[in-house]
């Protein structure tokens, strides 16, 4: 039996043209000395330079004067330093020097790929057999730096897919810190991350066995006042930025959702946040929560993490603990098994893991589920995005690396009420890189973070040579008739 999968004529590829504007800053001192230079000009000369600045950022953001108020309102402390009143700065001064410290960051220039899929709150005035879904991408920009971008769309009774214009502008989120930070899980997590261990233990006896952010601000600046060494400070900064990961976001909501971009903000993120896996969770009292996976990297560190939201407009993030959050890869189950929360990862680099979990945010005891078997995955073996869910089991779509490190994508089938047992597995790929899709960023890969069913047809978006994004769909039945037979073969 030949599986056949069918590729859909749609690519959705970077567009350049969308830009966020972002504070942007080099160092105190330089920023000290540019507030004095702007100080020193005269207020109409001030005006006279804001002024085309505003009229001309106005066509490509939708609030330029709020975003450059907001630049300049971060530069407080440096005022005060100066002897400089903040609020006695007249409103043109104020967004003129904003403009200095603001720059624009086309957020998808240079790829928009990786993509999952899930079916989008809002099913309201659809026709019968259409449905409506998000997808979210890794879109990268300038200095190959990652963040999660979103898209609408629309499948219809046929299974063709439309994905809606993009907005016009792109919206920065209002960042809530307000965390509390459990203690023991807290310094788990800071000794994973490398930081100095005499720092840790310090740290500890001075905090509550749950505390705030200020709380913690607070002991770590009057730490590092008992230190002359840059050095040692730094270890204590690093305590801060694993702060940082836990926050909150809010998008206005005047907003499309492909206006709203999950930008890096924390320093263990500075580099990307990469590969959500997003999935629609439903709990066993029937209520529904999405979840998303996905990789925060500083340029050395991997941090897996973990998203959550109801309505994609307020999200909080958090990093994930324990043995079995480690590496990348990690896709959640879209409901409880057995009472427990279950995890596929991929802990070594190269082989799948399973694991469950009482809380959501802390994974130990991975169990080996599946190695690479087949000469296409003999490099490592991975999943696509979250298990889809049928009467005969688990559909896990998996990414294999193979001769010349071609990406491929095959599928697995996993017992339903013990999904650490692998029912099938395709021998051979389900879908790989055609002469159109070989050539790209990352030339030869194929790589998707989560799939669909509609209309008894398996919709996998994918990721074209870490460049672009594009769709397939396969028959379900067939699909799952091919993997038992597979296995019984």
């Amino acid at each position: 039996m030949r599986l056949s999968i069918e590729r859909k004529p749609i690519r959705i590829n970077p567009d350049p043209k969308r830009v966020i504007a972002r504070f942007f800053f080099n160092g105190n001192d330089r920023a000290k000395d540019v507030i004095k230079l702007v100080m020193e000009i005269s207020e109409e000369i001030a005006f006279g330079i804001v002024s085309p600045i505003l009229q001309e950022y106005s066509k490509r953001h939708r609030n330029i004067t709020r975003i450059l108020d907001r630049s300049c309102s971060k530069l407080k402390p440096f005022f005060a330093e100066l002897g400089i009143d903040y609020k006695s700065l007249t409103e043109y001064r104020r967004l003129l020097i904003g403009s200095y410290f603001t720059h624009e960051y086309s957020i998808e220039s240079a790829a928009f790929f990786n993509p999952s899929i899930i079916a989008d709150p809002d099913q309201t005035e659809l026709q019968g057999g259409n449905k409506r879904v998000i997808i979210s991408f890794r879109a990268v920009g300038e200095g190959h730096i990652s963040s999660i971008a979103f898209r609408r769309a629309l499948i219809d009774q046929n299974n063709n897919i439309t994905v809606l214009p993009a907005g016009n502008y792109i919206d920065e989120a209002e960042i809530v810190r307000n965390a509390v930070y459990n203690r023991k899980l807290f310094f788990q997590k800071a000794a994973v991350t490398q930081i100095n261990i005499d720092v840790i233990k310090e740290l500890e006896t001075k905090l509550d066995a749950h505390f705030e952010y200020s709380n913690l601000r607070k002991v770590i600046l009057d730490s590092q006042n008992l230190h002359e060494s840059q050095i040692e400070k730094i270890e204590y900064d690093k305590i801060l930025w694993l702060a940082d990961s836990y926050y909150e976001i809010i998008f206005s909501l005047d907003t499309d959702i492909s206006d709203r971009v999950i930008f890096p903000i924390s320093e263990y993120e500075s580099r990307g946040i990469e590969d959500a896996r997003f999935v629609e969770f439903r709990d066993e009292d029937g209520s529904c929560v999405y979840y998303a996976t996905y990789t925060a990297f500083d340029g050395a560190l991997i941090m897996p993490k973990l998203l959550q939201t109801t309505d994609f407009y307020h999200f909080k993030m958090m990093p994930l603990y324990g043995e079995g959050a480690q590496n990348k890869n990690l896709a959640l189950f879209p409901r409880k098994i057995n009472g427990k929360f279950a995890m596929i990862s991929r802990i070594d680099g190269y082989n799948n893991y399973i694991m469950y979990s009482d809380k959501i945010n802390i994974w130990g005891k991975p169990i080996l589920l599946q190695q690479p078997k087949f000469t296409w995955e003999f490099i490592q073996i991975g999943n696509c995005g979250s298990p889809v869910e049928t009467e005969h089991g688990w559909i896990v779509i998996t990414h294999g690396v193979g001769p010349m490190r071609k990406y491929v994508l095959g599928a697995s089938l996993l017992k339903l009420d013990d999904p650490t047992i692998e029912i099938g597995r395709l021998k051979d790929p389900l879908l790989v890189p055609n002469s159109d899709e070989r050539e790209g960023y990352v030339p030869n890969v194929l790589y998707s973070c989560g799939s669909i069913v509609h209309n008894g047809k398996l919709i996998i978006p994918y990721g074209v040579s870490d460049s672009s994004t594009a769709f397939a769909e396969v028959d379900l039945q067939e699909l799952i008739n091919k993997l038992e037979m597979d296995t019984a073969g």
